[in-house]
């Protein structure tokens, strides 16, 4: 149906403004600091791009500096290309100093230091954070019944918009053929609700989730079940993490799975038994994800995340904060990972070698901050909450994130980990800046609870499920929405974003999927 947004009474006015007052308690920067003369040069080639330019100290945010780049090099205003800004003082003959990364202004990262004063000129690289455009879905371009119940999940292939795996509460999954838009497989074999879908990095397995306790593997390509079953939890099966395509041992993918039993199980694909078993969680396990370093990290309905040596399977730490059950998390490197070796230009590595080595690079180009691999986290919580962490150098939260008026149901970081969007039962999608944490926009439009929100793969738009049977698409450079898309019948509870950029995918209660695209 289509949504009209009630206008705000008094009371909720009062209440945005002041959330709005918490929510921006951005530092500003001190005024009459002079300016900065700052040569741009582009980080691929070394090669400057327009002449010395002097920029107000207080104008100097990462914001402006990409407005005066895109104007220098004459791009229109809505083909802007987001950029990310370091400065390497090896130009300076300071060989062992390793690059700063310009996070949120010149201010904050090079005058406060002391590594540059106003008086000197500055040398910033920069590299852009999109390679291409993804264009704005705007129409339904196949509706495809099949599904006997309710659509739980939804996950495009790694490699391409062309293939996407459904799990449905007709204790099925299947996979869809979206050129054509028309079924390819069936996968049966689940006796209850298949609660979760997951493609292997590399595209050869597909692993669901369901609530008779088990995880089945499959073929993509014949739709055929990879043997017998996963036992070995005793309650049902809610999130699945791959190992990262890169950490795995060559032709012995792991798998981990998070029960609502309190343990997290990870497993040989291959000989299908039980490597470790993460025990420690005193509450249902509501979420694992798989990191790039090795580390596995785990919410549970105890409140807690903990966070896992994926080798050994220890208790490496547990990190406290939240004041009820935590729904879910989000990795600043969740998309790289999912990717592994594919890109936008469809390219795929012809020996297994080079297609480790491609991965690595990926991530490692991806995961960089100031010469370090940094893997953030991000926490939604019942209790209205968000947490931002950086678990490799401290315990305690980099930010807590407030401003949702109820339970906080997903997270997740941009592909470009510049952005955190978060949905709530409170009809709320909001922004943050995923390096400090500092709210940017709420997205109001929805008129029930937002189950889920999915980025484009340049970063630049975002797509949201809810329960008000609509999908709507928002530009996250303006908090603007776009696009509204209507054609669902019911509650749309899951929705996935192509790596390609090329389509969307959603379903939910009216027990059909659909494909969008431009």
């Amino acid at each position: 149906m289509a949504t009209v947004i009630p206008p705000p009474n008094k009371r909720q006015r009062l209440e945005t403004a002041e959330n709005a007052r918490k929510q921006q308690d951005v530092e500003s920067i001190p005024q009459n600091l002079g300016s900065f003369r700052v040569q741009f040069v582009d980080k691929t080639t070394g090669k400057p791009t327009g002449g010395l330019v002097s920029i107000p100290v207080a104008d100097s945010t990462v914001k402006n500096l990409e407005l005066l780049l895109n104007s220098l090099q004459g791009n229109d205003v809505s083909e802007r290309v987001p950029y990310r800004f370091t400065y390497q003082p090896n130009s300076d003959n300071q060989s062992n100093s390793p690059a700063v990364d310009i996070t949120s202004d010149l201010h904050k990262s090079l005058l406060q230091p002391g590594l540059k004063s106003t008086e000197d000129s500055i040398s910033l690289q920069y590299a852009p954070q999109a390679v291409f455009r993804v264009r704005a879905v705007s129409r339904c371009s196949a509706s495809i019944p099949g599904h006997g119940e309710a659509i739980l999940a939804t996950q495009f292939a790694s490699a391409s918009s062309s293939r996407m795996v459904s799990g449905s509460g007709d204790n099925t999954a299947r996979i869809w053929d979206c050129d054509t838009g028309t079924p390819l497989h069936t996968l049966k074999g689940h006796t209850s609700w298949v609660l979760v879908v997951s493609w292997s990095p590399d595209d050869s397995i597909i692993a669901t989730g369901s609530m008779d306790n088990t995880v089945r593997l499959w073929d993509p390509q014949k739709g055929t079940s990879l043997g017998q079953p996963l036992k070995g939890h005793t309650k049902w099966v809610r999130s699945l993490a791959w190992e990262p395509y890169h950490l795995q041992s060559p032709g012995r993918p792991r798998l981990a799975s998070a029960s609502k039993d309190a343990t997290v199980r990870i497993w040989d694909v291959i000989s299908k038994r039980i490597e470790i078993v993460l025990s420690g969680h005193k509450g249902s396990v509501s979420c694992v994800r798989w990191g790039g370093t090795g580390r596995i990290y785990t919410s549970s309905q105890d409140k807690t995340v903990k966070i896992w040596d994926s080798s050994t399977g220890s208790l490496l730490s547990t990190l406290t904060a939240h004041a009820h059950w935590v729904n879910h998390l989000a990795l600043s490197t969740d998309s790289v990972l999912r990717a592994a070796y594919h890109d936008h230009t469809g390219q795929i590595p012809e020996s297994d070698t080079q297609k480790l080595a491609k991965a690595r690079l990926q991530f490692e180009t991806s995961a960089t901050i100031a010469g370090e691999i940094v893997e953030r986290l991000v926490s939604a919580s019942d209790d209205f909450t968000i947490y931002l962490w950086h678990p490799s150098s401290t315990l305690k939260p980099i930010a807590r994130l407030l401003g949702h008026q109820k339970q906080v149901n997903h997270v997740t970081f941009s592909p470009n980990g510049q952005l955190i969007a978060s949905a709530g039962f409170d009809n709320h999608v909001k922004l943050w800046n995923s390096s400090d944490g500092k709210f940017l926009f709420s997205l109001r439009a929805h008129v029930g609870p937002v189950y889920m929100t999915s980025f484009s793969a340049d970063s630049r738009l975002l797509v949201s499920a809810s329960k008000d049977t609509t999908l709507k698409v928002w530009d996250v450079a303006t908090g603007k929405m776009k696009k509204d898309l209507i054609g669902h019948k019911d509650e749309v509870f899951a929705v996935d974003w192509a790596p390609d950029g090329g389509r969307v995918a959603s379903g939910g209660k009216d027990k059909a999927v659909r494909i969008w695209r431009d």
